[in-house]
Parts: C-alpha cells; sequence; structure tokens
C-alpha cells in the first residue's frame, strides 16, 4: 500500500537582496554601533525576514462586514510558533509577534561550549501535545549550526510539520551544515559570509549578537 506521507520539500536558502537590509546590516555590523541602535536593526531586519519567510502560510477564508459592505477576507490558518534560541534570540520575537500577534513562543536554551564548541542543551520546554503547523527558529547567528541543530532535533521530536531558521548573520559552513542534515528545512538569512575564524566566530560577522544587544561584552570590548 503506498505511504500517504507527504514527501519532504526541497530545502531553500533565501538570502534577503534589498537596499533596506544592506543599509541596516552594515551598521548591524559596525563595532561602533551602541546596544540600543543595535536592537533596532535586530528587531528592523528581523521584521523583513519574517516578511520573506511567511510567504506561504497557509490561509482560510473570514468574510467580515465593512462599513459599506460584505467583504469576502483571508486570516493565517494553523498555528505558528516562534523558537528564539536564548539568549540572542529574544531581540528577534518582538518584531515577529507585531505580524503574527497568535504566535505561540517556546524558548530553548542552547549554548555553544567554548571549549569544544559543541551545542549544550540547558532549557527546553517544548510540551508533548499537538505541535505547532509550523515554526519559526529565531537565532541571529548561524556559525557552525551546532545550536539551530539542537534545535531542530528538538522540534523533530516535537513532530512539527514545517520548521524555518530565520538568522539575520549565517557562515557558509553553518549553511551547508544545517542543509545536510535537514535538507526539509528552509534558511532565510540577511547574509551569508564566506568562514569561521579559529574561535568558531563568523569573519566578518558582527561579534556576539547577545552580549551586543544586551551590553554585555567585556569593559575593554566596549
Amino acid at each position: 500500500m503506498p505511504s500517504s506521507r507527504k514527501p519532504a520539500r526541497a530545502n531553500r536558502v533565501v538570502e534577503l537582496d534589498h537596499p533596506l537590509v544592506k543599509d541596516h546590516l552594515t551598521r548591524l555590523r559596525d563595532v561602533q554601533t551602541p546596544p540600543d541602535e543595535f536592537r533596532r536593526l535586530v528587531s528592523r531586519l528581523t521584521w523583513l525576514l519574517a516578511i520573506e519567510a511567511t510567504r506561504d502560510l497557509r490561509l482560510r477564508r473570514r468574510p467580515v462586514d465593512t462599513p459599506l459592505a460584505r467583504y469576502d477576507g483571508h486570516e493565517i490558518a494553523g498555528r505558528v510558533g516562534l523558537v528564539p534560541i536564548l539568549r540572542a534570540g529574544l531581540g528577534m520575537v518582538d518584531p515577529v509577534l507585531t505580524l503574527i500577534p497568535d504566535a505561540e513562543v517556546w524558548h530553548l536554551g542552547v549554548y555553544r561550549d567554548e571549549a569544544t564548541h559543541q551545542p549544550v542543551e540547558y532549557y527546553n520546554k517544548l510540551p508533548t501535545a499537538r505541535p505547532v503547523d509550523v515554526a519559526l527558529i529565531l537565532d541571529p547567528m548561524l556559525a557552525t549550526g551546532g545550536s539551530i541543530l539542537a534545535a531542530l532535533a528538538m522540534l523533530r521530536d516535537w513532530h512539527v510539520p514545517t520548521v524555518k531558521v530565520l538568522s539575520i548573520i549565517s557562515a557558509s559552513e553553518g549553511v551547508r551544515t544545517v542543509s545536510s542534515q535537514f535538507p526539509e528545512t528552509s534558511i532565510y538569512t540577511c547574509g551569508i559570509d564566506s568562514k569561521l575564524n579559529a574561535h568558531k566566530f563568523i569573519v566578518p560577522g558582527l561579534g556576539d549578537a547577545g552580549d551586543r544587544q544586551f551590553n554585555t561584552l567585556p569593559r575593554g570590548e566596549k
């Protein structure tokens, strides 16, 4: 008997090509950009990423009455989940919630061990009940891909049918790693940089997105 399971969709890597993205991303990279402006730029770039990543959300009909007539409109069908990776992903939540106010937010805590460069999970409160229909993983940096892979594995265990990754800056190595291990997952990014340094930071990149957002850089680096 033929399987009823739908075939996995091919991976898409979407690098935004827009004048506003190039302008905001340049200012985000600038070492002189202070934390308050850095947070605003993260928000704006996330908003632009979310617009692109939600183009194929399913709709259902929703007739409404305007002040003048009946209108056959639409609304988002199904549940959308936002999955920010703590802590840097927190700055990407509000702009997406502005666009999808009914979205659910499920935090995942994953950090990179600085000695082994491997992801370490420390917080996961994903429910065991029916999963969301679409999950958007939010992480400003896709470097080695380790944290994203850990999040994707957790969402696979939750049986989420469609997962997309939204990262402001990505390294080509991390994009290849995620695409090879989760070929059904699409990646949306504002820029893809060519390499990682010896400490697995993206070059030229923008430094540590969490520290720059939340003003926790060591004193000598401010």
